[in-house]
């Protein structure tokens, strides 16, 4: 056999990662993604779901998926813009919307489709694209799809996105300023007030992309736009289906005409298949269980406070998060993978974030608490990771 199809090149890269303690094995869950988790017949606590407020088990989400694939099946059957746009994708678009506070909502199949879809279909040759430089993948991907020119500010610097601003604007004819939400990986809050004085200052657009936001921040969990109280000055929100909201999906929020015309460009809507009709059943009981109870968004900020504590207790370094994401710091990107393996056999499920997803030296364990977590699995789990963290040297 011609040693091409062996693929040696991938397996060199491979096994560099792995000589590097770098490699990291995909973990596969025996049970529903919730609090606890079952790994290798192991029951866990987790700290590393975005389930945020404990919907993708909630028994009326799961109730709405198995009636609507009694009436609609299992599949939307095709794209959106030709057969796929059932009245269940409607009626979710119309709920969000209203949720949302704004004037439209159109749905993607994922966050990472929607930043790929909206970006370039937005923006041409002759716009400029501005960028916080932590900014998550799926936007910096999508700008990667854009024809525009492209500049980066430092994580949050509004002295350095200003002086962007100042030399080049009048050199496009749009200028798009895009920042997430919540920053992923730390869990602070984009400057978004100031952004968005900045934008309207030079004449420019706003893109927030609030995965981490929605059903998290702001009045019942609308999101970080809610919590700034900047409704109608952000002109395109993103936001995902498949964290806070428990399912799977992601929508942009703006004003009808923008709804109008990504239905006629944006290719993920033109070219692969619409979300599954128990998927919009299921979210549109999820929007409106948090429309009518803020409970949820409640008890996950008590739960990410006390998490937050017991932490800087324990004598960890968390950053300066201020959502339910905590990072704990340990810098090394190897000592950090083994920490989560160590912890992974003491019973508490954490994800490693290394190098290339956070900068070299920067790596850490991400805590992801949920509503549904109860006290003592918290306070027992943090227990353990200061034992386990302390017998490993860290």
């Amino acid at each position: 056999m011609n040693d091409l199809h062996e693929l040696a090149f991938l397996q060199a890269q491979v096994d560099e990662l792995k000589a590097m303690g770098l490699f990291k094995e995909i973990p596969i869950l025996e049970s529903a993604n919730a609090a606890t988790v079952v790994i290798q017949g192991k029951t866990l606590i987790n700290l590393c779901s975005n389930n945020y407020l404990g919907f993708s088990t909630h028994p009326s989400l799961k109730q709405a998926a198995i009636e609507a694939i009694q009436t609609y099946g299992v599949g939307a059957g095709a794209v959106k813009t030709i057969a796929g746009n059932s009245v269940l994708h409607d009626q979710l678009e119309k709920e969000l919307a209203i949720f949302k506070r704004e004037e439209a909502v159109m749905l993607f199949q994922s966050g990472f489709n929607c930043n790929a879809g909206v970006i370039q279909a937005i923006t041409t040759q002759a716009d400029l694209i501005v960028s916080d430089e932590l900014n998550h993948a799926s936007i910096i991907d999508g700008i990667r799809l854009s024809k525009a020119d492209r500049a980066v500010y430092k994580h949050s610097d509004m002295t350095e996105l200003k002086a962007i601003l100042e030399a080049k604007r009048s050199l496009y004819q749009q200028v798009l300023i895009i920042t997430d939400g919540v920053f992923s990986m730390d869990g602070d809050l984009a400057k978004l007030p100031e952004i968005v004085e900045l934008a309207e200052h030079y004449n420019c657009l706003t893109y927030v992309d609030d995965a981490h936001g929605s059903g998290v921040l702001g009045e019942n969990g609308r999101g970080t736009v809610d919590h700034f109280h900047l409704h109608g000055r952000i002109d395109f929100t993103i936001g995902t289906l498949s964290k806070a909201f428990g399912v799977i999906g992601g929508y942009v929020a703006g004003k009808q005409v923008m709804k109008d015309y990504l239905s006629q460009k944006a290719r993920p809507l033109l070219f692969s298949t619409n979300l599954s009709p128990a998927d919009v059943a299921a979210l549109r009981a999820g929007v409106k269980l948090l429309s009518e109870d803020d409970s949820f968004t409640k008890a996950l900020w008590e739960n990410g406070h006390l998490v937050k504590k017991l932490l800087v207790e324990a004598g960890f370094d968390i950053g300066h998060s201020e959502s339910p994401i905590t990072p704990v710091m340990i810098g090394d990107e190897a000592k950090t993978i083994v920490l989560a393996k160590a912890l992974l056999e003491a019973g508490v499920f954490v994800s490693p974030i290394v190098f290339p997803t956070v900068p070299k030296g920067k790596a850490r364990i991400r805590i992801m608490v949920s509503s549904a977590h109860t006290r003592s699995q918290l306070e027992n789990a943090v227990q353990i990771i200061k034992k386990v963290a302390s017998d490993l040297g860290l």
